[in-house]
């Protein structure tokens, strides 16, 4: 019995994060109000977490869950001076209507995007935006957005609890902004967007490396925004970036589990569909004219590689010159480390290490486990494999996925096997 509990117990805890934002969206339109809605969301778990293992997990959990939610705020709302107000909000909510607007082709039905919009809205700092969104979207931790924006845990998480507080000192609504705050708020829904496919594909935390389902639906919310936003050129660029990199999951996964980089994957494997609807997108951002946004420069990058017939194809010296580009656009740590790779592809490892040396010391990147692991990478293709080791080494101690880690420490291994024992 014991067993059975523990294996509902898991699937719940499963359904919980592929359903969670749903259900937070689906309330917050509901009720006015974030933090509340997270806390009728909880409820509604608890109440799962008790029921579930009696009666099994419904067809449609988030339904479930969200039902649950709605009774449980009712049930308050009856002792509330204003419950007739909130009674009809909510019958406004589950009939789709908006009482305080006339209904146009300019709103988005689509409650997660809406929350998107919220969590960005101008009351808030742009750090913020993109740390509650996150949070409260995807239902990332406070660790997770640390590691994906480089800053410590604790200022993820005060951000947070601030954005919050401000949204609802300011009595937010949760409704899709007009259009003359679109562009105000667009790059940092992209931004947003963009950071839930790269937790999908390269997941921080946790036994699994890629979360497909959460890339998966950062595509989703893509292609709703580039469709809502056709004349702006990054939208359709980030489209086109999510869905060439998203053509290459069945292949970067061996039947073991373990990554396969990019250079030995099976090209027969992409999703030639996913790809010809990325090039088309990026056909779409160029048509519009102008010069090309960071979004549009990393999709001519992932287009290159999408277009090579195999990895010896791929023409490294037009990738190192777009990421020339890409940081006179776009000139963060991240993406200079990734400039060092393209020039040691294009020109060589010394070229590589040349351009990676002044990241050593970027505070930065610190913590970032791809800095020691780029630098292996490199060390090892010019022969100095006991420096490779060490360099592999020091990634693996950096890298909170299990998955990662287990790569690197094999990476170390080939480096150099008579290397001594990193416990030693």
């Amino acid at each position: 019995m014991s067993t059975e509990r523990s294996t509902v117990a898991r699937e719940i805890e499963t359904v919980w994060r592929l359903e969670a934002a749903k259900v937070v969206a689906t309330l917050a339109r509901m009720v006015g109000d974030l933090g509340r809605a997270e806390d009728l969301a909880q409820d509604a778990l608890v109440e799962a977490m008790q029921s579930w293992p009696r009666t099994g997990i419904p067809r449609n959990p988030a339904a479930w869950l969200t039902s649950v939610a709605k009774r449980r705020a009712i049930d308050a709302w009856r002792r509330d001076e204003r419950a007739a107000e909130k009674y009809a909000l909510i019958a406004a909510a589950e009939n789709g209507v908006d009482e305080a607007h006339e209904p146009d082709e300019t709103r988005i039905d689509d409650d997660l995007l809406r929350l998107v919009f919220v969590c960005c809205h101008p009351v808030l700092p742009p750090a913020s935006r993109v740390a509650l969104a996150l949070r409260v979207l995807c239902g990332l931790s406070t660790e997770e957005i640390a590691h994906a924006y480089l800053v410590p845990s604790a200022t993820i998480g005060q951000r947070i609890t601030r954005a919050k507080r401000a949204l609802s000192a300011a009595n937010v609504p949760f409704e899709v902004p007009d259009r003359t705050e679109f562009d105000e708020r667009l790059a940092s829904v992209l931004e947003v967007v963009y950071l839930v496919f790269n937790e999908g594909y390269a997941a921080t935390f946790g036994d699994e490396w890629m979360r497909p389902t959460l890339a998966e639906e950062a595509m989703r919310l893509g292609r709703v925004l580039a469709e809502l936003v056709p004349d702006h050129a990054e939208a359709h660029a980030l489209v086109a970036l999510m869905e060439l990199h998203g053509s290459r999951f069945a292949a970067r996964r061996a039947p073991d589990g373990s990554a396969v980089p990019l250079a030995a994957q099976d090209r027969m494997r992409w999703d030639r569909l996913l790809i010809a609807h990325g090039l088309a997108a990026l056909d779409r951002a160029d048509a519009l004219g102008g010069q090309r946004g960071p979004y549009a420069l990393q999709a001519a990058i992932a287009a290159c590689h999408a277009r090579a017939a195999s990895a010896d194809d791929t023409d490294w010296q037009q990738i190192a010159g777009l990421y020339d580009a890409l940081v006179a656009r776009l000139p963060t740590p991240v993406v200079e480390l990734n400039r060092a790779v393209a020039l040691g592809m294009a020109y060589g490892p010394d070229a590589g290490l040349e351009a990676l040396e002044p990241l050593q010391s970027d505070a930065a990147l610190a913590g970032y486990a791809l800095l020691p692991a780029v630098r292996g990478d490199l060390l090892e293709r010019l022969g100095r494999r006991s420096e490779a080791r060490q360099s592999f080494l020091a990634a693996a101690s950096l890298t909170s996925n299990e998955r990662e880690r287990y790569e690197l420490l094999r990476r170390a291994t080939d480096a150099d096997p008579l290397g001594s024992d990193p416990a030693s």
